[in-house]
């Protein structure tokens, strides 16, 4: 793995709150979808990741020095999702597919996002960074 990066609480809230930003979404997407009688196509965990991505970039353009992003945050947040992508791809598909059923965009994209934070926090413990404290419920 390559140099981890250890962000503060208040990023990993940013982080966070960006996060239930796009699970609210795709709920929304959802209910819009089903009221007009669509179906909805597969998600997957990589596309979580890559929305994720997009929507810092779109957020760091608009507000990241004022909210208190570091510099190179997009950069150290994709380098952390391209390691942890396999490990993250099979943990969602695990607990996606418990029950039988095909995910909706919501819940993978928040099985996704709590694993990645997981996977950043897991990542500080084993190069010996105390962990961000900040379990995810994103």
């Amino acid at each position: 793995m390559g140099s981890p990066k250890t962000f503060s609480g208040h990023v990993i809230g940013l982080l966070k709150e960006y996060m239930q930003d796009l699970v609210d979404q795709a709920a929304q997407e959802a209910r819009s979808q089903e009221q007009f009688g669509f179906t909805t196509a597969v998600y997957r965990p990589d596309q979580a990741i890559s929305d994720l991505l997009a929507l810092l970039d779109d957020r760091i353009e608009s507000e990241g020095v004022q909210v208190g992003l570091p510099d190179g945050f997009l950069h150290d947040m994709w380098n952390l999702c391209n390691e942890g992508l396999s490990p993250i791809s099979d943990r969602v598909w695990l607990e996606a597919n418990l029950d039988g059923q095909s995910p909706r965009k919501a819940t993978v994209r928040e099985l996704t996002y709590r694993a990645l934070i997981d996977f950043i926090d897991t990542s500080s413990e084993e190069e010996g960074i105390e962990p961000s404290g900040h379990g995810v419920s994103p």
